[in-house]
Order: C-alpha cells, then structure tokens, then sequence
C-alpha cells in the first residue's frame, strides 16, 4: 500500500475547510497527531501544513498551534461599508504594509484605463496586505493628478486602509461602481518572494485589475492586485 504523501494530508484538511467542517478560528491536529493518524513522518506533515498555510487557508497561532484562517474580503462595497462605520477599511486581523510610492509613468496596463498616453506621470502605491501575519495579496494603485491634488497624504508611506474613499470624499463626488477584470499569468521573482512563495518554477497567480469610478464618471484609482491563484473572472459591483 503506497504511502500518504502530504499532498494528499493537505488535501484532506483543505475538503474539511472548504466543506465548513472545521470553520475560521478551529485548531488543526498537531503534527504528532497527523503524523499518528496518517502514518507519516513529520518532515510529510509540516510540509503538508506549509501548503495550507501558502494557500491562505491556515495561520499559526502562538500557544495554540495552527488553526484555520478566516475569509479575507475582497469586496469593494463591503470595505465602503466598513470604512463609513469604523474609519478603516480593513477587517479584524488584516493589516496592509507600504512597500513603495512614488511618481511613475503609467504602463500600457494602466494608461488606458486612466485614459491617458502611455508614460504620463501617475502616482504610485505598492503595498502588501496579511491576515494574521501572513501575507495574502499584493497590489500596486495608480492615481491620478487630480486625486493627488486633493489628497497628498497619499504620497506619504502610511497605509490609510481606505485611500479611495477619503479622495472621493475630498473630491466630494461619491463613488459609482468598480469594473473587475480578472486573468492569470506566472508570478514574478520579486511578487513570489513578497508573498512568501516558496515553490520553484513557474507559478500561477491570479491577477486583478480594479477600475473605481466616480459618480461624474472620473476615475479615482486603478487598482493591481496579485494572489496566488488562477481564476479568470469579470464583473462589475454597484457601489451606490
């Protein structure tokens, strides 16, 4: 009889989450035990709980050990909401790090979603956000001129949780719907590295890019996010 490997061991852990019979907050067996239960080393098990770990689906917990990580919120209504009854835009557990601003020149990505020329002068925020210590996306937003001139708080590296809201506020102009566009393409050294990816070779991520629009039809950001993942989705939320 072949040997439980710790894909497997990880794929049982991972049907027990995403079947909600061990929910956000519950402890996972301890490596002794999943070793005991699976009759496997416990070089197979940790790796096994490093996998769930790199999906998002597990977080250690100090004098506890590990336990399942609750959903991270990706929708942009449910952060206004947030953001309008708390002043902040991120949920229990989640904190966002600046890893650099500054003045770029928008890439063909972004120019024509800001309606610009390539090359045009945009201002930049690359940031990584984590839950519970352990990184789970990272994203890069591009604002334009008129956003920076009402909200130059924006050039400082001090992650504010809810930059897109505070413009729209400044520019007193409420915020209408975000277009969603989804691929997937391979990770980047620098993007595995910052999400604490550890696999070699190529790597799919999931890439999102977020358009947020004014009432008046503005744009107020552009927004790169990248996950691990691949899913290709495209979607547009009311935001009003």
């Amino acid at each position: 009889m072949a040997q439980t490997g710790y894909a497997e061991i990880a794929a049982h852990f991972r049907r027990k989450i995403q079947d909600g019979e061990l929910r956000p907050g519950d402890t996972l067996p301890s490596l002794r035990a999943v070793c005991e239960e699976f009759g496997v080393a416990q070089t197979t098990a940790n790796r096994a709980f490093r996998l769930l770990k790199s999906e998002g689906l597990t977080l250690p917990k100090a004098g506890v050990g590990t336990v399942v990580a609750g959903p991270v919120s990706t929708s942009i209504e449910a952060r206004v909401a947030l953001h309008a009854a708390t002043g902040s835009a991120l949920t229990g557990g989640e904190s966002s790090r600046i890893l650099e601003v500054g003045t770029v020149g928008a890439d063909e990505l972004v120019a024509p979603r800001l309606d610009i020329t390539p090359g045009t002068p945009v201002h930049m925020r690359r940031r990584v956000v984590s839950r519970g210590g352990v990184p789970v996306h990272l994203s890069t937003s591009y604002y334009p001129a008129y956003v920076m001139a009402v909200t130059p708080e924006l050039a400082e590296p001090v992650s504010t949780g809810a930059s897109r809201e505070l413009a729209a506020e400044r520019l007193g102009v409420a915020q209408d719907h975000v277009l969603y566009e989804h691929t997937s393409r391979f990770a980047t050294e620098a993007e595995k590295e910052t999400l604490g990816i550890t696999a070699s070779g190529p790597l799919p991520v999931s890439q999102e890019v977020r358009t947020v629009y004014l009432a008046d039809e503005r744009i107020v950001e552009v927004a790169v996010k990248v996950a691990n993942g691949s899913t290709i989705l495209r979607h547009t939320m009311p935001l009003r």
